[in-house]
């Protein structure tokens, strides 16, 4: 038995560092956006517009070149679902700090109501830097009400890896609150969240209206788009089961034009809230949240985070985005136990 483990963390340690990938980045921040280059191929883009009211890496491609998130409000694309115009690619904010909701603001909120939303903006870029088995990308950013007064500030690395069959963000995000206290509501929409391709979808034949904390109103269609998705996570949970229920790490996947794909995140254990609650929904939308306990547990748990002023909490998460074969329970365990020592 000794042996056979040894075996296994000695071909995972294989998988994990052989053929690593180079990775570099094309500096466009005139264009507000920095490109990610990974073995070559293009991987994804850093972008922080004014038009956006969050910063977001989009879109996301795996190692074949298949695109894993959806298009739509950015770019549309046919069969493509068009609701939630917030879920733009891979993102980072929550529902209620200090009452505002940064989770749900878009351009879809109407100007009068625009004051109960909060904005992540001023970016500023503080390193670029590439390597052969990683490249890494450091920001600033501030978490702001509408008139500019600054709640959090934000400083966020990501560090890009690959390999032929993969692709891997590592993310390390500290929030400091600044002049006032601040306080996270323990509600259900946060906090690193991704909106994915529609083959990756779950098959549904039901319609849903979900709400937002301003009791804006969203309905979703059933899908007729070819999704064929499914949630595993390290508890065993699978499908809509997945949703509202705790663990170490949740891989969504499917096929997209014939060749596996699939997405993994995996929690830390430094992490508040760990392990994390996974906000998974059937139509798209993958998410950790390890703030939002109550909604989750049926008010079993609760947990509501406060930063005075000056305080600091850190959230580290890992995406790791497969193409051609299927990542197992046995490699995602194997995964996280890797991250975990970061």
């Amino acid at each position: 038995m000794k042996k056979y483990v040894f075996f296994l963390c000695c071909s995972f340690s294989m998988q994990l560092y052989a053929q690593t990938q180079e990775v570099h980045f094309l500096d466009k921040r005139g264009d507000k956006k920095i490109d990610v280059v990974v073995g070559g191929r293009y991987f994804s883009s850093f972008i922080f517009p004014s038009s956006l009211e969050k910063p977001v890496l989009y879109p996301i491609q795996a190692a074949n070149g298949a695109v894993v998130t959806r298009g739509f409000p950015l770019d549309k694309r046919d069969g493509e679902r068009t609701d939630h115009p917030h879920h733009v690619g891979l993102w980072f904010n929550y529902e209620s700090v200090n009452g505002l909701d940064f989770w749900n603001n878009s351009y879809n909120i109407p100007v009068e109501k625009k004051s109960k939303y909060g904005w992540i903006r001023n970016v500023k870029v503080l390193e670029l830097s590439k390597g052969k088995s990683a490249g890494k990308l450091v920001y600033t950013a501030n978490w702001e009400k509408q008139d500019g007064t600054v709640l959090l500030v934000e400083k966020t690395e990501l560090v890009f890896s690959g390999t032929e069959n993969s692709r891997t963000i590592d993310r390390y995000t500290t929030l400091t609150a600044q002049r006032d206290t601040v306080h996270f509501n323990d509600v259900k929409d946060g906090l690193l969240g991704i909106r994915v391709t529609k083959e990756l979808e779950l098959p549904s034949d039901k319609t849903e209206k979900f709400s937002d904390s301003q009791g804006n109103v969203t309905e979703v269609s059933p899908t007729k788009n070819g999704a064929n998705g499914d949630y595993l996570t390290s508890a065993g949970k699978r499908g809509n089961e997945a949703w509202g229920t705790r663990g170490n790490w949740c891989l969504l996947y499917g096929v997209k034009d014939r060749v596996p794909v699939s997405i993994a995140m995996i929690d830390h254990p430094k992490n508040p809230g760990y392990p994390t609650y996974w906000h998974a929904r059937d139509y798209g939308l993958f998410a950790a949240n390890p703030l939002g306990q109550k909604v989750f547990s049926e008010g079993k748990q609760e947990l509501r985070m406060h930063l005075a002023p000056g305080a600091s909490a850190t959230f580290r998460y890992r995406v790791k985005i497969s193409s051609g074969t299927e990542p197992t329970a046995v490699s995602l365990n194997a995964e996280a136990a890797d991250f975990a020592r970061k």
